[in-house]
């Protein structure tokens, strides 16, 4: 059972899929932070100064502080159940960064991919035979030849 456990986790799939995760969950890390201090900011500051993490309903105050609260740490910190919209609006934004980037990485290999199936075509074609031999005089023949030019006989066609 271990043998087979180990021939599992070395099987090339498995190592791409778990390196393809870690890279991801870093890449995840690194996308938050572009929303969150980088493109959120400036966004807020169109929108009137508008922090989007502090954009919050209380559905429910909290025991030991009443409503209204100014950020939602002070709402969290006093035990409110809130409707946390902002923070829905900022993961909406990191996923769609993130299937950009997914998209783009897709189109490049899949141009890179296409390139190296038309210059295998091309090779394939260029090293197709340009010549057969005749099965009567066995002299060489173009392969799209219906006559043999040598002993005139009739060759089969394809």
């Amino acid at each position: 059972m271990l043998k087979g456990f180990r021939d599992f986790i070395m099987r090339g799939n498995v190592l791409d899929l778990a390196i393809g995760i870690i890279i991801g969950a870093a890449f995840s890390t690194i996308v938050n932070s572009l929303v969150k201090d980088i493109i959120m900011p400036p966004i807020g500051v169109l929108l009137g100064n508008v922090d989007f993490t502090n954009l919050f309903v209380v559905v429910r105050g909290g025991q030991s502080v009443p409503p209204p609260y100014a950020t939602l740490a002070d709402a969290q910190a006093a035990g409110a159940v809130t409707w946390n919209y902002g923070l829905f609006i900022n993961t909406i934004i990191v996923f769609i960064i993130v299937a950009f980037a997914v998209f783009m990485i897709v189109r490049a290999f899949s141009k890179a991919r296409e390139k190296m199936e038309s210059k295998k075509k091309k090779e394939e074609a260029a090293a197709a035979p340009a010549t057969k031999d005749c099965p009567f005089c066995f002299t060489a023949i173009p392969v799209k030849a219906s006559r043999c030019p040598h002993c005139t006989s009739q060759l089969k066609a394809g």
